[in-house]
This record gives structure tokens, sequence and C-alpha cells, in this order.
């Protein structure tokens, strides 16, 4: 074979080598192009079915959050609670406080009815509303201790005082028919024995053995102490 026979041949072999070569190449860099083409295309195929398990309209929390608002719903109905007591309708009514001698304005009478007694009036000072409780008054006599006993049997009624309301109580300061007495004149009375404010009203001369009171009462002549 000659030389340039053999030459073209070489040449002729490696076109055909690069040629194989180059086709080897494209056929890799397609196929890996169409495996990454394939792979991005499949990811979003996924997405979709993930967002639909988040919040299916069944879901849990779904309910939860429509359990929330619920709530929320039924503590702003709420209207507040009111304080005091129960009027029997759904209302509250205030209740006042407990009477003390400081708020009240007291004033004394002398009667004749019954064979003599001293009447208690009782109301409440200006801006004031307070209750005398269903007890008998404390009415005392000088500091040696000397104390009204019941005048009735039966237990009294509170009394609310405010404003021209008025609350009466009757003391018979002798209840015995023996001369002979320790005389005063004045009376201290309280609301309550614990009642921390007594205060001293004059009456006049009174001849004072085993005294006695009554209830308090919202009329003067349910007032008046038995004999």
């Amino acid at each position: 074979m000659s030389g340039n026979r053999r030459k073209a041949l070489l040449v002729s072999t490696a076109v055909a080598c690069g040629a194989l070569l180059m086709t080897a190449c494209q056929d890799t860099d397609a196929a890996a192009g169409a495996g990454a083409a394939q792979g991005s295309a499949s990811a979003p195929a996924a997405a979709p079915a993930a967002a639909g398990a988040a919040a299916p309209s069944g879901s849990p929390a779904a309910g939860a959050s429509k359990g929330s608002g619920t709530a929320g719903k039924g503590t702003q109905g709420g209207t507040g609670t009111g304080t005091g007591a129960d009027s029997g309708n759904g209302e509250k009514k205030p209740v006042g406080q407990v009477c003390g001698a400081n708020d009240i304005s007291w004033s004394t009478k002398s009667e004749t009815q019954a064979g003599g007694y001293i009447l208690i009036t009782a109301k409440a000072k200006a801006g004031i509303t307070c209750v005398l409780p269903a007890a008998l008054p404390t009415v005392a006599f000088g500091s040696d201790g000397t104390q009204a006993g019941p005048a009735e049997q039966a237990a009294g009624k509170q009394i609310t005082l405010t404003g021209n309301t008025a609350a009466y109580a009757g003391v018979n300061p002798k209840t015995t028919k023996a001369n002979g007495g320790k005389e005063f004149n004045s009376i201290i009375v309280a609301v309550g024995d614990n009642d921390p404010n007594p205060e001293s009203l004059p009456v006049g001369t009174i001849t004072v053995d085993k005294p006695v009171v009554t209830n308090w009462h919202t009329s003067a002549k349910d007032a008046v102490p038995a004999v």
C-alpha cells in the first residue's frame, strides 16, 4: 500500500471516530437533560397533594378554628355580673350597709300612752342608705350597765333607712309597780351591742327599773311598749 493511501485511510478513520464520539456525547447530554426535565416536572405534581392535605374541609385544624370562633362569641355574649340580692327575676338590687349609730339622725319624745314611755325616732343622715337589722335596739342607761330588755316576744323585721324613711322604737324605763329605781336624764342607743359609736340622747328626768324596749317599727303607733 502506498504512503498516500495509508495516510488517507488514517484520516478517514479519525474522522469517523470523532463523529461517533460527538454522537455519543450528544446522546448522553440529551438523556441527562430529559431526566432533569422529567424530575422537575414531577415535583409540582406532589405540591397540590401536600397543599390539599394541609387543610381539608373536615380536618381537625379547620374544626379547631371554628370552635375558637364559637368560644369567643360565647364569652362576648355575657352582659356582666351584678352585685346585690337577687330580686327573683334575674335582676340585682343593691344591698345597703348595716346602720351604725353615727349613720342615723336620732330624736326622742316623751309619750303618756301606756303609762308613759320614750319614743325613739331614727332616720338616716343625708346621703346615707343603711339597714337596721331585725334585732332589738340596744338601749342602756348610765354607766352601770343597766340595759333595756325586750318588750315584744316576736322578732322584728329589718328596715332600710333612706331619705325621709323613719324607724321607731318605744322604751318603757320602769316596768315595776314598787317605788324606787335610778334616775337618769339621758339614754344611750346603739345598733346592736357591738356598735362602736353609741349615741347619748336627752330624755328629761326618768326613773329606771327593769326597762324594756320594742323592736324597730315603720309606724310610731306600733312602737308602744306593752305595760
